[in-house]
């Protein structure tokens, strides 16, 4: 396995990207409309909820330390309207100007098990950015797919990150492994399902004895793996072979 390990740059140009683009796709569609890929939001919840994100990673990137940060209240009076497209850019602009200036090997808390540094933020709202970045485009129907080499990073993320700190979306636990391959990508990973738990496994290091046999395999493109881990889209338009019934147990969104 070939897993990608960005770095700062890789992250902020793909923020540098995916930004403006969320940012045309607000400005483009009416923020009344529903997101068909988030059917319980319009719009403007959805740029409420990145912007939100935004301010709250500004926080604790800012804090210097890794101590769980205090509840973070919800604001009162976000900007509706056409106001709310200028809202969503200066909290974009501030975060840029705060992850930009941050080593990433700086401490910073964060909800995972893995280290507590600043560069677990940097590629958390890359992944962010660019899954919403798809969901404002899908609702003003201008689409476009994940870059590969993001959306391959994306579904790394959510295979050593989002899983193992318990962020899926199926309770019910499931027990074997997952290959999942991006096409386009270059990149396969092994997932261990062991009900609640999960084991990302390393097929570089594997042994002969080692049990690690698929029960399902998935392939597709890198884009599509992530849209589907992140339930944007059915699993459906991946190649898929063995049980099925254990991918829901990858979806996290």
């Amino acid at each position: 396995m070939s897993r990608l390990h960005g770095t700062k740059d890789f992250w902020m140009g793909a923020l540098r990207a995916e930004g403006p683009a969320f940012g045309a796709a607000i400005a483009e569609a009416p923020l009344d409309i529903t997101v068909p890929s988030c059917p319980e939001w319009t719009m403007t919840d959805l740029v409420h909820h990145l912007g939100s994100v935004y301010r709250r990673v500004r926080g604790i990137a800012q804090q210097g330390g890794t101590e769980r940060p205090a509840p973070l209240a919800v604001p009162d009076g976000l900007p509706t309207g056409s106001a709310v497209v200028q809202w969503w850019r200066e909290e974009f602009d501030q975060l840029m100007v705060v992850l930009d200036a941050l080593d990433p090997e700086a401490p910073a808390w964060n909800w995972a098990p893995q280290p507590k540094r600043v560069g677990f933020w940097h590629r958390r709202l890359a992944v962010e950015t660019v899954v919403h970045r798809w969901d404002a485009q899908m609702a003003a129907a201008v689409g476009e797919p994940i870059e590969a080499k993001l959306a391959a990073d994306g579904v790394g993320e959510v295979l050593d990150t989002l899983l193992p700190a318990g962020r899926r979306v199926s309770p019910e636990g499931a027990h074997g492994v997952v290959q999942l391959v991006a096409t386009d990508a270059g990149q396969e990973w092994y997932l261990r399902l062991r009900g609640e738990g999960v084991a990302l496994l390393d097929t570089d290091t594997l042994l002969d004895s080692d049990d690690h046999h698929a029960r399902a395999h998935v392939s597709g493109t890198a884009s599509d793996l992530l849209l589907a881990l992140w339930g944007r889209l059915g699993f459906d338009v991946l190649d898929v072979a063995g049980d099925p019934n254990l991918l829901p147990a990858l979806r996290v969104g």
